[in-house]
């Protein structure tokens, strides 16, 4: 169903394109920063990887996974980010620290080199279990460790979701190389059961317009909320956040659409079989595109001024997940299909 519309909405030189400048923008030691000289984090390192895996830039995806792997600590974290090869800001984030699992998988999803599961698989261990060491009583995640290692006791929809995510892909990792862990299954269905207890932004806080999307839509595109369940939850928000014609705000505060939570949701619409949603919302990423490949990272509104006058690469790789979403049994629609979900 997927396939009637890929090609239809981009043709694939373009995300070639897009890809290339991601490429481009790889440092020498297989780190990839938001711009040259600038900040990396981990997350969006990995997301980086996985749209360079996408455009067939295997061996560079493989050299930021080496990256990470040489740079993780002795603990099994990174620090928040780094700049020039070294620590920015060095508090620790659990969601950052966990998604090394979710790249390493599309990477083996993309290249079927169970070689690289057991290079990498030591590296995936230490950062789950720093970041189960994170949980609270009812399963959450805590969001962060501060400079000191003391542990912010608050848990993120977000940032939970995107650990089920990360913590489902290890266990697939663990499964092909027929590597047991018990305590890391009973982890999943305890971190799903306390998202699904949380409250959905849209409902709780009405009122509050600090609400931001991902909150949102992030149960759904991880698929900790499936079927019915994350339909209901997407198009319950649509109006509240989907400024038709451009995208997703960032947040109910800010008259603020951005190219990356945008591509999120496209991605969370594509992989509950919202198709032809997904290939509405991701057609109007396009007019973000710039001449070299590279978008945007939102537009203002009720102008449609472009703001701010970046293009980080974690925004363009947004766009290739998205993308590669379209594509039958591609990379990314194996990795998010909810249809086929971990039997515990």
């Amino acid at each position: 169903m997927a396939t009637q519309y890929y090609g239809t909405i981009i043709p694939w030189e373009l995300v070639k394109l897009t890809t290339t400048f991601i490429a481009e923008s790889q440092a020498r030691d297989g780190s990839i920063p938001w711009s040259e000289n600038g900040v990396l984090d981990p997350w969006t390192h990995v997301e980086n990887a996985m749209a360079l895996d996408i455009g067939g830039y295997h061996e560079e995806a493989g050299k930021a996974y080496a990256w990470l792997a040489e740079t993780q600590l002795d603990d099994g974290s990174w620090y928040a980010s780094y700049q020039n090869g070294q620590p920015k800001d060095t508090s620790r984030v659990s969601h950052v620290i966990s998604y090394i699992a979710v790249g390493v998988w599309h990477h083996y999803l993309s290249t079927q080199d169970k070689s690289f599961l057991q290079e990498m698989w030591h590296t995936i261990r230490s950062a789950i279990d720093f970041t189960l060491d994170m949980a609270g009583p009812n399963g959450e995640i805590y969001w962060a460790r501060d400079a000191n290692g003391t542990i912010y006791p608050k848990a993120l929809v977000t940032g939970c979701s995107s650990i089920y995510l990360s913590l489902k892909s290890a266990l697939s990792i663990a499964s092909v190389l027929e590597e047991e862990n018990t305590s890391w299954k009973k982890a999943l269905t305890e971190l799903a059961r306390a998202i699904r207890q949380m409250p959905c932004p849209i409902e709780a806080m009405p009122d509050n317009r600090s609400v931001f999307a991902m909150d949102w839509y992030y149960p759904a595109m991880c698929c900790v909320v499936n079927g019915d369940d994350a339909k209901e939850r997407i198009f319950k928000g649509w109006d509240r956040f989907v400024v038709e014609g451009f995208g997703s705000l960032c947040s109910l505060e800010q008259n603020w659409v951005t190219v990356a939570e945008t591509s999120e949701l496209a991605l969370a619409l594509a992989v509950h079989g919202e198709y032809q949603h997904a290939a509405t919302v991701f057609s109007w990423l396009q007019q973000m595109r710039d001449s070299d490949g590279a978008y945007w990272y939102g537009v203002t509104l009720p102008h449609g001024e472009v703001w701010p006058q970046e293009k980080p690469t974690w925004t363009s790789a947004a766009v290739v997940l998205a993308a590669d979403m379209f594509r039958h049994m591609s990379p990314t629609s194996l990795l998010l299909d909810h249809h086929h979900p971990l039997t515990l």
